[in-house]
């Protein structure tokens, strides 16, 4: 017998168990079944679970899932990322705690102790994909610094770098001054900050007493300006631009250039261009030939290595020793001595409050400095054009389509990738440098010798590159080096391209667009045929989650708390297309009573002799009630493969919880109920017969979102071993001969019932108190309908009994119409009518004054331009339920009118 409660706690690791150690996960590359295949987007090996996990790893797995129960060969392959920057800073924080660095250790010992940690901690976030029920197939699973991904990176570099697709340059990068290194725009956050903006002049050279002021918020980096710009168009320059400017401080020349950048209607219009810090300035200096000396070093300090030889003294300008006494500062500590030192000479305008936007490195919390520096890059452009094409032939399409509008956006102005990193943990980049400098770019350091050999026509000491690749790097050839390229492997041949990829926005240039790019530049096809795109995980009042504000949820807690099934089912009953998934633990705790639904219904079945019936025939049912439930199964799971189909998740959720609550539960048991106790055996074993195939097909249908609970009731029924419900075959969608009369009828005997309900629970009759129903203008079918019925009716909608009205209507009846019929229910007697009419003014009257106090509140166009989008959304919503609520309450007083 099935205990009282289901108990997630004790029951699903011990599943998961089991399915891993049966091999249930496993894709079936020797079987004819068509192969479906998703990717999972590799998360950092040094992560922990968060809700967006939770929710991308839900929704793929459902997929999965489901397409395994239609008979597909499903691979979902595993693995992480070696996440060269958050992976060595946790490394090199344990040493800093041991009183080492990785300079004093040595790379080679660095990387060593790296894997040491890897073997020993980087199996965290597997482990808890594990709770959440992922039926990853493990024993495939890869990591990027394997071997064989290592060398399909160095295949790929090679190649490129031999069709001219990889090269160096000199250009800006976002650059991290506490790990010294280049990262990515994804590794950078913008924080909005509370800053200043100096308004400096700088003296016209030739005209006495003409000055330019320039407006920044970096005055530390004056020491690198190269010019001044102001607008072609703005009239307040036009005499000056083709002179020079004096720059404070240095005494440097520097043009004064017409440039679209500078925008006249900010600041004083004019703006100071330091190419080797700013992206911008870097822009207008390659346009107008600027010199880019920079003036801080990789640990954002001042350095002058590349403009001492241009200080000059001018009187009242310029003082070299002041400027040199600034080598080595910090850049704050040097803010504040140039501006200290601007305002003592006079060019100090003045200083405004200025909020804006600084760039701040993810990882280590550090200010991200744009820095000119020399390193690798790949010609991103000359591998987006057949991607923007994929996109545009329909090769690939985006779910929701709307996201192709920032693929393209994004692909058709790509820059160069820099793809190197100034890092000792990843990929190190497959170059080697002979003493004069040149570049020989091999797979090993033996053929390397080679070229050297044939380059300088003897043997040479070589010096291997000491950067690391970016990690998107080889994350961009997941989808087939996880397959066993650069072999042409029978893996790659049948699951390359992949299905689907379920990804965030966030990704779709750093991961999305760069697989399309290597996929299609390797292996001539796409890497996957759909993106499915999903939104954010925030929070219940639609705020993105932080530790800040206390509004994130811990998965593992929620499922340790809830079960797993309860959390998947909320991420997935909260997952329309384009939209955010707003969630919190009350949607959670929800979801759980279904749960905890779907586990008592079990036990009603069993408790009332339901089992499954070998070689039951579902189109041999003669009982409406019994075809009526066949229908409404079959509607549901036509309903969750639409949903499924086209990524409807929500849709998929809402189609179970309606089939199973309501349709099963509560209506179709509550129905069987005097079946199975009744005295007509040969209708009990049929009504036991279709309750026990709807409960399989309920445990089916759910499986995808809820595996753990549905496989744990699909054993204890004996639908099949352990384990093997994921196996299963999904249901048929095929509705029964007959089931559209069927449904007919039990539709308005659920309408019926349901009505009256309705009228007692407005009129606040009392359960004890049962009341008649009579019918006017009810045609002979639905007489005999009612008649049919009776029991039902009575026991449901707690009716004394059902007639036809003959004669007046009766003084204080309520009335309702179902379908021809008029209902008639004589309250008095039964209520108090008149204190009952009062209550439900009072209460119209009490919701006619709340929506009025919300409608002001949203005609003020104040409020609705001041206020959180959030609040005004949760204010357009308790406007949506007031409204609703006074409108019921005008309909039962109009019933008893």
């Amino acid at each position: 017998m099935l205990n009282k409660s289901f108990s997630p706690g004790e029951i699903e690791p011990a599943l998961y168990a089991e399915w891993e150690r049966n091999g249930a996960f496993a894709a079936a590359p020797d079987s004819n079944a068509q192969p479906y295949a998703i990717m999972i987007p590799p998360p950092n090996v040094t992560g922990t679970l968060h809700m967006g996990h939770a929710l991308t790893m839900t929704l793929q797995d459902t997929l999965i899932r489901w397409r395994r129960m239609q008979g597909r060969d499903a691979l979902w392959q595993p693995g992480t990322d070696h996440a060269g920057i958050a992976t060595q800073m946790v490394v090199e924080r344990a040493l800093q705690q041991e009183g080492t660095t990785r300079q004093a250790l040595g790379r080679e010992a660095f990387e060593q102790r790296v894997w040491q940690w890897k073997a020993e901690s980087g199996g965290t976030i597997t482990t808890q994909l594990r709770r959440l029920g992922a039926s990853l197939d493990w024993p495939r699973e890869r990591f990027t610094m394997d071997e064989g991904l290592s060398r399909a990176v160095r295949e790929v570099f090679v190649t490129l770098y031999r069709q001219g697709l990889i090269y160096r340059d000199r250009r800006l990068v976002n650059w991290d001054p506490a790990f010294r290194s280049a990262i990515s725009d994804l590794e950078v956050d913008n924080r909005e900050v509370q800053g200043s903006l100096w308004y400096i002049r700088y003296p016209v050279e030739g005209l006495e007493g003409r000055s330019i002021t320039v407006a920044t918020t970096r005055p530390e980096t004056m020491l690198g300006d190269m010019a001044v710009a102001v607008h072609p168009d703005d009239s307040r320059y036009g005499d000056l631009v083709g002179r020079s400017v004096i720059l404070p401080l240095t005494g440097r020349r520097i043009p004064i250039v017409a440039d679209p950048h500078s925008d006249p209607e900010k600041g004083s219009g004019a703006v100071k261009i330091t190419p080797a810090h700013d992206f911008n300035d870097f822009e207008v200096g390659r346009r107008h030939g600027l010199a880019m000396p920079s003036v801080l070093d990789e640990d954002a300090r001042v350095t002058l290595a590349e403009i001492s030889d241009d200080l000059r003294t001018e009187d009242g300008l310029a003082d070299p020793a002041f400027v040199r006494g600034l080598e080595g500062l910090q850049r704050d500590e040097a803010r504040k001595a140039i501006v200290a030192e601007l305002d003592r000479l006079g060019w100090l305008e003045k200083i405004e409050p200025h909020r804006n936007q600084v760039p701040h490195a993810e990882r280590s919390g550090a200010v991200v400095e744009p820095r000119l520096t020399t390193q690798w890059y790949c010609d991103a452009a000359a591998l987006a054009g057949p991607a923007i094409a994929a996109v545009e032939t329909g090769q690939v399409r985006f779910v929701p389509q709307q996201w192709e509008n920032t693929f393209f956006a994004w692909m058709r102005g790509i820059q160069p990738w820099c793809i190197s990193r100034q890092l000792w943990w990843g990929h190190r980049i497959p170059a080697w440098y002979g003493p004069d400098g040149h570049v020989f770019v091999a797979q090993d350091e033996d053929e390397a010798q080679a070229q050297a050999l044939a380059h300088y026509g003897r043997t040479e000491a070589l010096a291997r590159d000491e950067d690391v690749l970016d990690t998107w790097f080889s994350s961009a050839l997941w989808p087939f080096s996880t397959l066993g390229w650069p072999d042409e492997t029978a893996d790659l041949a049948r699951y390359y391209p992949t299905d689907v990829l379920v990804t965030g926005f966030d990704i779709i240039f750093f991961w999305v667009a760069r697989m399309m790019m290597m996929g299609l530049h390797f292996m001539k096809d796409v890497p996957f045929r759909t993106v499915f795109i999903h939104g954010l995980v925030r929070d219940e009042r639609g705020q993105k989650m932080s530790k800040s504000k206390g509004n994130g949820i811990d998965p593992l807690e929620m499922i340790e708390q809830y079960g797993a099934d309860a959390m998947r089912f909320t991420v997935c009953a909260l997952t329309g297309l384009g939209r955010d998934v707003k969630l919190g633990q009350k949607r959670i705790e929800e979801h759980r009573s279904f749960v905890t639904k779907i586990w008592n219904a079990a036990r009603f079945c069993e408790m009332n002799g339901v089992a499954p019936v070998a070689g039951f025939r579902p189109e041999s049912v003669a009982s409406p009630l019994g075809r009526w439930i066949l229908d409404e199964a079959a509607r549901a799971v036509a309903d969750a493969d639409a949903a499924l189909e086209s990524f409807r998740f929500d849709e998929y959720a809402a189609s179970c919880y309606r089939f199973v609550w309501n349709c099963f539960c509560d209506w179709f048991l509550e129905f069987a109920k005097p079946v199975f106790t009744g005295d007509d055996a040969a209708q009990a074993a049929e009504i036991r017969a279709v309750t026990a195939h709807v409960l399989g097909l309920v445990l089916r249908l759910l499986q995808p979102v809820m595996p753990f609970v549905t496989d744990d009731l699909w054993a204890h029924f004996g639908f099949g071993p352990t384990g093997s419900l994921m196996t299963a075959v999904w249901p048929d969608a095929a509705r029964p001969a007959g089931g559209a009369d069927a449904a007919a009828e039990m539709d308005w005997l659920i309408r019926f019932i349901s009505a009256i309900r309705t009228v007692r629970a407005e009129m606040n009759v009392p359960p004890s108190r049962l009341a008649p129903v009579l019918l006017r203008d009810a045609r002979p079918e639905t007489v005999a309908r009612a008649t049919r019925w009776a029991e039902a009716i009575g026991r449901m909608a707690r009716v004394s009994d059902v007639a036809v009205l003959d004669g007046d209507m009766p003084q204080g009846a309520a009335q309702l119409v179902v379908d021809e019929a008029t209902l008639v229910m004589p309250l008095a007697g039964v209520i108090d009518l008149t204190q009952e009419r009062q209550r439900l003014e009072k209460e119209r009257s009490k919701m006619e004054d709340e929506i009025a106090k919300v409608e002001r509140k949203l005609s003020n166009a104040d409020f609705i331009a001041r206020a959180k989008p959030e609040i005004v959304e949760e204010n357009r919503d308790r406007l949506a339920q007031w409204q609703g609520e006074r409108d019921r309450l005008a309909a039962a007083l109009a019933r008893l009118a």
